[in-house]
């Protein structure tokens, strides 16, 4: 595509246009990142990049530049550069924006295989799209727009929304309800049993697990994730959520609203973790904890008592950012340290 249609894309989305210059009106055939962009390609620089890549933007051979225009370097520069370019308020989501209108989604088919499994009751909208080998369960309902692909099994009563999306072979358990325009990756099970077991003098008695998943509008699930059901009650996943490969939510958990959780977290049974909370790559929350608003824990970090909104936590157990980088910045040093007290405690002998 030419790229003015970019520009006029770019208008109406919610990176903020605030400059732009058509020289050549190239063709744009695909996107890159800045270090590896070539001819034909848009690519773009972010706010408060480094320097090095700032200077990349000299001699990038890509055909069009999306650039911040807070950044007074930048601004300066880009009179000078005789490529098309973009002055934007946030250029990072402009390539996003930009992706998507390069590379729109393939629309699947609407319709169900003939190899797919229908159970009882089942009410299916307008507009889905039911892949091969699929199996639905008695009484479910999915809602218009849907695509449900290939191997996908989904138990009785479960409620799908309208425009979602389930990859290949994920599981979504019985009673299970989905909102909107939700992403579940391959192999996902959402409402799988909770881990409860209860030690008896005859080993484990095994609680059942009646409750339910409820995942709000526009959540997003990652390949393998788990997403487990409580012995009563509900696990629930707050609108907008993002949840990376591979984490664990256990049963019973409560997460609010813009999360985003990278991937190996690990959430323990009944945790409450609030609003715009982002939990780093193999984060572990224990046993009934509670997340205020805001929090963000980076990698690794243990979670084993309350944090309140608004905290910057790390390590383990978790403490305060600050405190933890300069308690790691002395780790190097204990070896010596423990010398030097060795060392007084014979003086002090003497």
């Amino acid at each position: 595509m030419l790229f003015n249609e970019i520009v006029e894309h770019l208008k109406k989305g919610q990176s903020g246009v605030v400059d732009f210059k058509i020289k050549n009106n190239p063709i744009i055939l695909s996107a890159a990142s800045l270090e590896k962009a070539k001819r034909n390609d848009i690519t773009f620089l972010d706010n408060n990049s480094q320097l090095s890549l700032r200077n990349l933007i000299k001699t990038s051979e890509a055909y069009a530049l999306l650039l911040p225009a807070n950044d007074n370097y930048i601004v300066e520069l880009s009179k000078k550069l005789e490529v098309d370019w973009i002055l934007l308020k946030d250029p990072k989501i402009a390539f996003a924006e930009t992706l998507e209108f390069l590379y729109p989604s393939e629309i699947e088919i609407e319709g169900i295989h003939e190899s797919a499994v229908i159970g009882e009751n089942v009410k299916i909208g307008p507009g889905v799209s039911i892949g091969a080998n699929v199996f639905i369960g008695d009484n479910t309902e999915i809602g218009a727009g849907t695509i449900i692909h290939a191997g996908v099994a989904i138990y009785k009563k479960v409620t799908i929304g309208a425009k979602n999306i389930v990859h290949a072979n994920s599981v979504i358990h019985s009673g299970s309800k989905l909102g909107n325009e939700c992403v579940i990756n391959a192999n996902a099970v959402i409402g799988g049993e909770g881990f409860g077991f209860v030690p008896t003098s005859n080993g484990w008695k095994k609680m059942p697990q009646v409750g339910i998943v409820i995942l709000k509008d526009k959540v997003e699930i990652g390949s393998g994730s788990t997403v487990d059901r409580p012995a009563v009650g509900e696990t629930i996943i707050g609108e907008d959520t993002k949840i990376d490969n591979l984490v664990q939510i256990g049963h019973g958990v409560t997460i609010g609203k813009g999360c985003a959780i990278a991937a190996q977290v690990g959430i323990a049974g009944g945790v409450k973790i609030g609003n715009g909370v982002i939990l780093a790559g193999q984060v572990g929350v224990s046993n009934k904890v509670i997340v205020g608003d805001r929090v963000i824990a980076s990698s690794k970090s243990g979670i084993t008592s309350n944090i309140d909104s608004g905290k910057v936590v790390s390590g383990f157990p978790a403490i305060p950012n600050k405190l933890w980088l300069r308690c790691s910045a002395n780790f190097k040093k204990l070896p010596d340290i423990a010398k030097a007290i060795r060392e007084l405690d014979r003086r002090s002998f003497r």
